[in-house]
């Protein structure tokens, strides 16, 4: 390596010799050298850096799940900064740089350096989850598998690009020479400070062990559907710290990622999206219940939202005031197919009532006693004059 470096330096000087004389500098200028070679290093990266990004580019259209634009994007610019400070550190001994120049450059090169191979290495893993992401389609009807690896991929993606972080800020630290030199004196106490810390953060450290419970358990799943807080919803997106649930009406409900293991809550797809809903209805008792539960059954056959699983009416309470609940059952695909059935449902046997059986509809009765009207004694005749 030193041979070859040697070699290049001679060549680079090579070449630059007579650019300088053509010019008029001083050929024995050392840094003008060192300027030279500094960026035909650079140059060198840059075209390297392009060649690299043309080769990604094909991959990208060989592999239906890894488009080139993702690629490019997410590691253009950290790949690029990258290769220029690979290829300044592989010039770095043809340098001319005295001791305080060279231990100036060894310092802004242990920042530098680990720095740009984290950002790298955070790019890499978001396209890692975009490539997880895209394989895993989420629009097929039978989406647990990739509801699965989605949830899956993303919470232990996040945690990875945390862990890179951290690990790139302590690379970055300890190649400073007094931070390195106090290792002792923090280590020491480490555990002081680590009690201080936990009892300042521990909502969010908690918050975070869920997290990394959570993507082992699985309790829920991007792309389900749970009720909690009262709040029917799909799960959005699940962070490191916390859910967001997206509300029917479109709103947005922030939940703490414990509460999803510490509290109970409603998940409608945890094995499968099929569901069976219910509609109730309050008929009058003379009802013809077999008349009801025969049009039940073609209203539900009838409706292409019914997954032709189950279907049934059944009389499930009487009232004191003359009217039975009665129930229908039905079967769906999935909760938003359900819900709309059982509207379709409730709306259709609403029009039969009203129109082909109207005894059906609940009447309120009363009873009351009417007594016969008093008879008040004849009055009695006056009395006769005297004679």
């Amino acid at each position: 390596m030193q041979d070859f470096l040697a070699e290049a330096s001679d060549w680079i000087a090579s070449v630059t010799t007579p650019i300088l004389d053509l010019v008029g500098a001083d050929p024995n200028a050392r840094w003008i050298e060192d300027v030279v070679v500094g960026t035909l290093a650079v140059l060198f990266a840059l075209l390297f850096h392009q060649i690299v990004l043309i080769v990604v580019r094909r991959i990208g259209k060989r592999t239906p799940y890894l488009t080139a634009a993702d690629l490019v994007r997410r590691l253009k610019r950290p790949s690029r900064w990258l290769l220029v400070a690979f290829a300044l550190a592989w010039v770095r001994p043809a340098l001319s740089l005295n001791a305080r120049a060279a231990a100036i450059w060894d310092q802004i090169a242990g920042l530098v350096v680990p720095a740009l191979v984290g950002w790298l290495a955070v790019a890499l893993i978001r396209v890692a989850n975009g490539f997880v992401q895209r394989r895993a389609d989420i629009s097929v009807e039978d989406n647990l598998h990739a509801r699965r690896r989605r949830t899956r991929a993303d919470i232990l993606f996040r945690i990875a690009s945390v862990v890179v972080i951290l690990i790139t800020f302590c690379a970055m630290l300890m190649s400073i020479p007094s931070v390195r030199s106090i290792g002792v004196t923090l280590a020491a106490s480490a555990g002081l400070a680590a009690l201080a810390v936990g009892a300042a953060a521990q909502p969010a450290l908690k918050n975070l062990i869920a997290g990394i419970q959570m993507a082992l358990t699985e309790p829920i799943r991007i792309d389900d559907v749970v009720i909690i807080e009262g709040e029917w919803g799909k799960i959005e997106e699940i962070r490191m710290t916390y859910v967001v649930v997206k509300i029917w009406d479109e709103r947005r409900l922030v939940v703490p990622v414990s509460k999803f293991l510490e509290d109970s809550f409603q998940n409608w797809t945890r094995q499968t999206s099929e569901l069976l809903g219910s509609v109730f209805w309050y008929l009058d008792a003379n009802a013809d219940i077999d008349r009801f539960r025969a049009k039940h059954k073609e209203v539900v056959e009838a409706n292409p939202r019914w997954d032709g699983r189950f279907n049934n009416i059944q009389v499930t309470d009487t009232k004191p005031n003359g009217s039975v609940e009665v129930r229908g059952l039905m079967t769906a695909k999935d909760a938003p197919t359900a819900f709309d059935l059982r509207c379709d449902v409730r709306e259709a046997m609403l029009k039969f009532v009203r129109e082909e059986m109207p005894e059906a509809v609940l009447r309120y009765r009363s009873e009351a006693e009417i007594s016969p009207p008093l008879r008040f004694a004849d009055p009695a005749p006056p009395p006769s004059a005297p004679q």
